[in-house]
């Protein structure tokens, strides 16, 4: 039985095949994962419409992988979305790079990208590219 924070076989999966500098996205419910990603491993969590946040599934990740970079999805024009600071307190010191919407979607697109994973999330612009460090 998995002890860690992550127990979902597809992902574990994953991320046993992922290595240094490999990269994983977790967006929210409104990203269309399978027009705007190139990987093979797309793992649709989304239970409810919230459920899983983000922030949930990013927490139960950084409880498996280290990472070393993070890219956001960044609006055009308006305040920064509160999300970013939930980001940012879950992974301190951690390089964040703001990207515009589609920059975003090109780099998600990516043959680093190992693993995509859907969630419930609400909030937009709640999407997140992780690049995992050495453990």
């Amino acid at each position: 039985m998995l002890t860690s924070r992550c127990i979902n076989p597809p992902i574990m999966a994953a991320l046993a095949r992922c290595g240094h500098g490999s990269k994983i996205l977790i967006a929210d419910g409104n990203y269309p994962l399978e027009q705007k990603t190139e990987c093979e491993d797309l793992v649709y969590l989304g239970l409810t419409s919230g459920s899983p946040t983000v922030t949930e599934v990013l927490k139960a990740l950084h409880g498996v992988v280290n990472f070393e970079k993070a890219e956001l999805m960044t609006p055009e024009e308006g305040p920064e979305p509160e999300i970013f600071e939930e980001f940012r307190e879950e992974l301190p010191g951690i390089e964040f790079e703001q990207l515009g919407r589609y920059e975003f979607y090109d780099a998600c697109r990516s043959e680093d990208v190992l693993l995509a994973v859907s969630t419930g999330e609400k909030r937009v612009f709640a999407n997140i590219l992780l690049t995992i460090g050495c453990a």
